[in-house]
């Protein structure tokens, strides 16, 4: 019984061929959900204040509190739900990675602009100031949804990129197999 059908009848050709699959990661930070509720909260806190209130102490403090809870609350909401999780995906072309629930923010970065790809055992929000999408001018960019491990794209115009993502050494293994010259076609392989 075979694992995999058709693998002992593939040819040299096809094994030198570059790869045409797709490489999938992802990392989520549950933490953040916990986030989430806090801004949930001051967004009621700023409903009740504008149906509940006496309106007594004045229109205008009113306004200012009612105002202010609301757009905390939503500003803490959508921050925070923008990077529950981050979807990494490589191809042929590019890596490309998706944060939250609609996808954004989002980068794409095409294969020809990286240099060199490495696997980063410890990623942690403590390096880079915080989750989310963050620039540290002596480190970089990088997308961080949790601590762990990561891949640090080392890009041709010496910026390098960090995203954290189960999985990374995956992750290293498919972007190198692409950086790889492979021969065309039914020439030789030097």
């Amino acid at each position: 019984m075979r694992d995999f059908p058709g693998a002992d009848d593939r040819s040299d050709e096809s094994a030198a061929a570059p790869p045409t699959t797709r490489w999938t990661g992802r990392a989520t930070n549950r933490a953040q959900w916990l986030l989430s509720a806090a801004g949930a909260g001051v967004l009621a806190l700023g409903i009740e204040l504008a149906v509940g209130s006496p309106w007594v102490s004045g229109i205008i403090p009113l306004l200012m509190a009612v105002v202010g809870c609301l757009l905390v609350g939503l500003m803490v909401i959508f921050g925070t739900l923008a990077f529950v999780h981050v979807t990494v995906t490589v191809d042929d072309e590019a890596l490309e990675v998706r944060c939250g629930h609609l996808g954004l923010p989002r980068r794409r970065i095409p294969l020809s602009h990286v240099k060199s790809v490495e696997f980063a055992p410890r990623v942690t929000p403590r390096h880079w100031g915080g989750w989310g999408y963050r620039w540290r001018p002596e480190q970089g960019t990088a997308v961080v949804v949790r601590r762990g491990e990561g891949v640090v794209l080392r890009l041709g115009d010496g910026r390098t990129f960090t995203v954290t993502v189960d999985d990374a050494a995956g992750a290293v293994r498919a972007i190198r197999d692409r950086l790889l010259p492979h021969p065309a076609a039914g020439q030789p392989e030097r």
